[in-house]
């Protein structure tokens, strides 16, 4: 009986891909229990598992959606649990058992390799142990500087006492870098919507976290030098300039006169305001406006910002930029009546361009069939239904205010949508039906029509 279960489990976890899937489902399980203790709760409130579940899930996903105030429902223990697990939700949970292997034994396994590739984005499996220890590295040090100058900010600024300086800035440092968007206060990154400086840094933090440790380590090498960057850093960082200022431009223009947002604030204000959105909307999940007061149009861009999301090996959740940047090339090319898709004068692979058309089609398949749950069950509208599918899928975190969570499977719903989005519709749906060989069969070409 016992060999049995356990060649059910090698079976499972052959697979790299579902070895992440089964990682990260454990971290979310004990996250959760852990959050079920009563040290991790304030007086008062007792939350059942299905609303630790899903901080927990949030929390692991990088996410920030949370069905109760973070600082005021969760004790101290509580928000240490849940910036655990932003951390190691951040890190990967398979980089940093694989950190834990290498400080154990000088060489790697093949499965937690090839595992620990499909989680980093790695292009050679010889560059893996370096890799890890850049990214654990990376991480840490920017956190550490960004903690720091949060609280000093905090420290002589607002005069907070020192422990709650250093521990607010270090909360919020983990959980910018990560894209994560949890907050120690109700109102969020509002509180500060006069400050340009704690804005800009944290908007940095998320910008630089979301953009992904290859481009990352591309400037370490290459600095400004372009024409030795990869396609993948050309693509990701000429996307997310674009996406900055397409977001910039439209919350600016949107918001401008609008009394319960952008209204009250100075010329400067809003611009810093609006390049904040545009920076968190992707994916991080912090705002300095209230989002339940944003116009149509607005909510339009931040939906449109939140399904295309960050990059590819980072902290962000969405389609990623280089998907929906390889897409346009794609249809482009096709306009053009081009035989091959070139982007930066580099010939793009098929199979690279199936994987952004999968990807894509996967992630909005997902989302409209979610969105149609998610009204069934629940007592919201429809556009507060999509913005919360889209948030939850692209693991930003952003919010339209009162979103109805009244009912177990409104709840359930979302965490299952964090889980998704955090692993990445192809991801998933890989590692629970991955073929171990390529198909040896190849069928005649025909060309049904199109369009």
């Amino acid at each position: 009986m016992i060999r049995r279960i356990t060649q059910s489990l090698m079976r499972i976890v052959r697979h790299p891909l579902r070895l992440l899937v089964l990682s990260f489902g454990v971290l979310i399980v004990v996250g959760a229990v852990l959050l079920r203790l009563p040290v991790a709760a304030q007086e008062g409130f007792s939350p059942n598992f299905l609303v630790a579940l899903f901080t927990a899930t949030s929390a692991v996903c990088v996410t920030g959606l949370t069905l109760v105030d973070t600082g005021t429902h969760w004790s101290g223990f509580g928000q240490g649990v849940i910036l655990l697990l932003i951390q190691l939700g951040g890190l990967g949970i398979v980089t940093l058992a694989t950190v834990l292997f290498l400080a154990l034994s000088s060489r790697l396994g093949f499965l937690q390799v090839k595992a620990l590739a499909a989680e980093s984005g790695a292009e050679s499996l010889h560059s893996i142990g370096r890799i890890v220890r850049v990214i654990v590295i990376t991480t840490l040090a920017i956190e550490a500087v960004v903690a720091v100058v949060l609280f000093a900010r905090l420290y002589f600024a607002y005069d907070y006492e020192l422990g709650d300086a250093v521990y607010h800035g270090v909360f919020h440092a983990v959980s910018a870098w990560n894209n994560a968007g949890f907050s120690l206060y109700a109102e969020s990154a509002s509180r500060f919507v006069t400050d340009w400086f704690m804005l800009l840094v944290i908007a940095s933090a998320i910008i630089f976290g979301g953009i992904g440790f290859p481009v990352l380590q591309g400037f370490w090498r290459h600095r400004m030098n372009i024409s030795r960057w990869s396609l993948h850093m050309k693509l990701m960082v000429s996307g997310t300039i674009a996406l900055l200022v397409i977001g910039f431009v439209g919350y600016l223009a949107f918001e401008w006169s609008n009394a319960e947002t952008f209204g009250p604030l100075s010329v400067r204000q809003k611009i810093v305001v609006a390049f904040f959105q545009s920076a968190q909307s992707r994916t991080a999940g912090f705002n300095a406006v209230d989002t339940s007061q944003l116009g149509e149009e607005s909510i339009l861009v931040s939906i449109a910002l939140m399904f295309i999301g960050g990059g590819s090996a980072s902290t962000a959740g969405g389609i990623k930029v280089t998907t929906f940047a390889l897409l346009a090339f794609v249809m482009w090319a096709e306009i053009r009546g081009d035989q091959e898709v070139s982007v930066f004068r580099r010939r793009v692979a098929s199979t690279v361009q199936r994987q952004a058309v999968t990807i894509s089609l996967a992630t909005l398949g997902i989302a409209t069939m979610a969105t149609f749950a998610f009204l069934t069950v629940s007592d919201n509208d429809l556009v507060t239904s999509v913005f919360e599918v889209v948030s939850a899928l692209g693991t930003v975190g952003l919010s339209l205010g009162s979103v109805d969570y009244s009912t177990d499977a409104s709840k359930a719903l979302v965490t299952v949508l964090m889980f998704v989005g955090r692993l990445g519709p192809l991801t998933l749906a890989t590692a629970l039906a991955a073929r171990s060989l390529p198909s040896l069969i190849r069928y005649p070409e025909d060309r049904p029509l199109i369009g």
